[in-house]
């Protein structure tokens, strides 16, 4: 199906793309909603990230046929509807750009303790996804961030799921990826935890349900006009 036509966005001054290729990968991409990353410290809401999520083209039928007709302040506050995204059978694209620096270290450790808190607490976290983990840390482990450079996932449901992971320094796609991680569980619990129930970015969920309920309605338009 054609790449449904949407808009860019800009976080801060970083400008998600409307449509990106995504490494690992041979299909298209379009920007499903971007939004900030920041913690409440004190009186002060500090910002250290966007993300953007980028989502396969088919992703739109497969969504459409339960989620049409609902209104995007429903699909916000709907925990289900964010795990159709994570879980659905299409490649998922997340470009995580740093408006603070950060070290790999830094990053690396608080995802995985968001994706060992969501496994611990459904009673999977087994030994492969301990073996994932260590292996997630360790392609982070000397790395640095400045601000402007970016971290790109690709997410593919094929076989036994997989995460491909690359680094940007100034906003390009490399051409050959940093890791490939095959662990299903690890790939959806990496976009979990960015719009998950416990998701660490509420405006990047919010820009998801807009955008995406929008692109529903123009689906059913387009089915009932053919």
């Amino acid at each position: 199906m054609a790449t449904p036509s949407v808009t860019s966005l800009a976080i801060e001054s970083i400008v998600f793309p409307p449509t990106m290729k995504a490494p690992g990968s041979t299909n298209n991409f379009f920007l499903g909603g971007a939004g900030v990353r920041g913690i409440q410290i004190q009186d002060k809401f500090v910002k250290f990230t966007a993300i953007g999520v980028y989502l396969q083209d088919i992703a739109i039928p497969y969504l459409a046929a339960k989620w049409k007709g609902k209104p995007p302040h429903k699909l916000t506050e709907s925990v289900p509807f964010f795990m159709d995204i994570v879980t659905g059978p299409f490649e998922k694209f997340m470009r995580v750009t740093m408006i603070r620096p950060l070290t790999g270290q830094e990053y690396s450790n608080k995802v995985s303790e968001n994706c060992v808190a969501i496994w611990k607490s459904l009673g999977i976290y087994t030994n492969e996804e301990a073996k994932a983990i260590k292996k997630f840390v360790s392609v982070f482990k000397d790395e640095t961030f400045p601000p402007g450079s970016s971290i790109l996932f690709t997410v593919s449901p094929k076989g036994l799921g997989s995460l491909t992971i690359s680094f940007s320094k100034d906003g390009s796609i490399p051409e050959v990826e940093t890791a490939v991680i095959e662990n299903k569980l690890l790939s959806q619990a990496v976009l979990e935890s960015m719009i998950g129930a416990h998701g660490v970015s509420p405006a990047a969920k919010q820009s998801l349900a807009s955008r995406l309920s929008k692109l529903f309605k123009e689906e059913d338009e387009d089915s009932v006009l053919q």
